[in-house]
């Protein structure tokens, strides 16, 4: 015979009377069931729920991402077209002043009627600045005065500005460069640089702006500095009884760098002085243009 499974509930009525009440175990697995298939709906529904929910986020936030980017679209046309309008007025304000001084013409400046590119709007600006940095340094005044000609560039107008110019000791010149007879020994020698005779201690100028890379004493030069001015030209100045900076030094044209003296192969006190292109020696002479007096007497310690 079939078994039946029961569950009880037991209560107790009014009367104080125990009472059960069977009801047959199939029941509970019905309601089982129900429950969880209710529990799997309701979890359905949240979980779709919550997917609308961030779809519609998603499409707020594109939507918003659209809208910005057609805003960011009109402000670049706009933009565009004033730097059409700059790189017109600026490549006009460059020519003219190159038509005034003298400077090559830049392809780039010359206004169009078509698109202009970034490097063109670019080099517009950079040459104004340079333009203007050049007249606000004396880099123009220096072109102009070294004689440059016509039909110079800005770097050949910067190159004359930078190059050593001034003399760093004003006084008499007792050897020249290039060959020569040695003072020590009666025989011919090379001669790297010029001799300024002076007396002991005079203070020594820079002749240009540049860096310090040697401050030191070396055989034959005595107390030595040289000094790096860019584009490849340096200088030296040797017999120094003093030396008033240090080597990575940056130092202006004009600037007290040390004393003149008789250190080294000296005979009396002088300087000597050399102008070096790409670390070879030339002649000093063709830069020799400026003095202390017409430098404004300036000298920076």
């Amino acid at each position: 015979m079939r078994k039946r499974w029961y569950i009880l509930f037991v209560a107790r009525d009014a009367e104080g009377q125990l009472r059960k009440i069977p009801i047959p175990i199939h029941y509970l697995y019905v309601f089982l069931a129900g429950a969880l298939i209710g529990m799997f709906t309701i979890t359905g529904m949240a979980g779709s729920y919550a997917r609308m929910l961030w779809k519609v986020e998603r499409f707020n936030e594109l939507r918003a991402e659209k809208d910005q980017i057609k805003r960011n679209y009109s402000q670049l046309e706009q933009v565009s077209k004033e730097k059409d309008v700059q790189v017109a007025s600026l490549g006009s304000i460059a020519g003219e002043v190159s038509v005034i001084y003298g400077l090559k013409t830049n392809s780039h400046l010359i206004p169009t009627n078509d698109d202009v590119r970034p490097e063109q709007y670019q080099a517009s600006l950079e040459t104004l600045y340079a333009l203007r940095g050049s007249a606000l340094s004396g880099a123009a005044t220096a072109g102009l005065q070294e004689g440059t000609e016509r039909l110079a560039s800005l770097s050949d107008w910067t190159r004359a500005a930078d190059a050593p110019s001034l003399w760093p000791v004003e006084g008499r010149l007792t050897s020249s460069f290039g060959s020569r007879v040695d003072p020590f020994n009666g025989e011919g020698a090379f001669h790297s640089g010029v001799d300024i005779s002076v007396p002991y201690g005079t203070p020594v100028h820079a002749a240009a702006d540049g860096v310090v890379t040697l401050a030191e004493f070396m055989s034959g030069y005595g107390r030595l500095i040289s000094i790096d001015h860019g584009h490849g030209l340096a200088t030296r100045y040797g017999h120094l009884s003093g030396i008033a900076i240090a080597p990575g030094q940056h130092v202006r044209r004009g600037q007290v760098i040390g004393y003149a003296g008789t250190t080294g192969r000296a005979t009396s006190s002088h300087l000597h002085y050399e102008v070096r292109v790409q670390n070879v020696p030339v002649n000093p002479h063709k830069y020799l243009r400026t003095t202390m007096a017409q430098l404004g007497g300036r000298g920076d310690s």
